[in-house]
């Protein structure tokens, strides 16, 4: 039996619908790893951390699919009692911290290299087959596009079904694109590749002729940040994890990632067919409707990207890491309850 694997996969959720069918968009997202590591041979390991979960649902483990015994993947569900959750200042307004619970996967993965993701995700085929290729470095970290779909490619049952339908109907597209890291234009990019090479080349060098000596900050691929976030357990480990505020997660994202910049990891972005598909849901930060995002976040304390951006060019002048976390981030010293379902994990 492996107790060991190059990939570990990290996502946190709870039982309690946010968004809307969200044991539906769960287990489509389990069921894309599923048949991802057997079409691809890659052993996974997946950890789900189920924060503060409701005293009136069953817990997670018992509600969502198992790995077939042809399926190269492990399961680990790791329970967050309700009790610690109630530590937190804001505990009441902010039921799942989810950048302390992926501490507490990261701290747990056994993986060589850990993403951390969200539930709402389907992977595609091309994202997976790079994964599968087992080229990933140390010292630096991997971003995907994300493509948001409708909730209705949930309609599909099977992987290739859903992803058929997601290719066909993108709500959106966020990230960059590997050599036009200066750009926001992908139309120019696809449709004027040329032209955008040499437009990126020149936008970064008159920056940096105008900006001598700083950090161009513009490259780094921060849009939705939080749903793929790749690099080694070590890399994960000199960044100390996410930062723990306790506040809404919004921002403490990107600060992963002017963490790895600051200490000199390289950012490698996938092409864009080997993105992400996200599966659009209601009551979050990123609604199109901007009062109902308003509402969200009153009643949440929140970061500002503006002092986070200042905080973080000052971080990459100095080449330090944000310091902020304690030794003992992700509760590595708590004993936490643990659920283990292996699949065929020796394939």
């Amino acid at each position: 039996m492996a107790d060991s694997f190059y990939l570990s996969i990290v996502a946190t959720t709870r039982n309690d619908n946010h968004g809307g069918d969200l044991l539906k968009r769960t287990e489509a997202f389990m069921n894309s790893v599923f048949v991802q590591a057997k079409k691809f041979n890659l052993p996974i390991e997946l950890v789900i951390v189920e924060w503060n979960p409701p005293s009136d649902r069953p817990l997670l483990n018992e509600v969502l699919p198992k790995p077939s015994s042809d399926v190269p993947v492990r399961v680990k569900y790791i329970v967050v009692p309700a009790e610690l959750h109630n530590r937190y200042r804001f505990a009441d307004a902010l039921p799942l911290y989810q950048m302390i619970a992926k501490n507490v996967g990261i701290r747990r993965a056994s993986g060589q290299f850990i993403l951390c993701t969200n539930i709402d995700i389907l992977f595609s085929y091309a994202n997976f087959e790079v994964l599968a290729s087992k080229k990933l470095e140390t010292g630096k970290f991997y971003r995907a596009n994300r493509c948001d779909v409708p909730k209705e490619v949930l309609n599909n049952d099977s992987l290739e079904e859903q992803l058929a339908y997601a290719e066909k109907n993108v709500i959106r597209r966020l990230g960059k694109s590997p050599g036009y890291e200066s750009l926001d234009l992908p139309t120019v990019v696809y449709g004027f590749p040329r032209l955008a090479k040499l437009a990126n080349k020149l936008l970064l060098q008159v920056w940096k002729w105008t900006h001598k000596g700083q950090f161009p900050h513009f490259t780094v691929d921060f849009m939705a940040c939080g749903d793929y976030t790749l690099m080694s357990r070590e890399d994960w480990f000199r960044i100390d994890g996410y930062v723990e505020l306790d506040m809404y997660s919004i921002h403490v994202d990107s600060m992963a990632l002017w963490s790895a910049s600051a200490l000199s990891m390289e950012q490698v972005l996938f092409p864009y067919p080997a993105c992400v598909y996200h599966i659009d849901h209601e009551n979050g930060w990123e609604s199109d409707d901007v009062i109902k995002t308003i509402r969200f976040l009153s009643d949440k304390p929140c970061l500002d990207y503006s002092i986070v951006h200042r905080a973080g060019m000052k971080m990459v002048s100095e080449g330090k890491n944000w310091g902020l976390n304690a030794e003992n981030w992700g509760w590595s010293d708590e004993h936490f309850q643990e659920f283990i379902f292996d699949g065929n994990i020796n394939l």
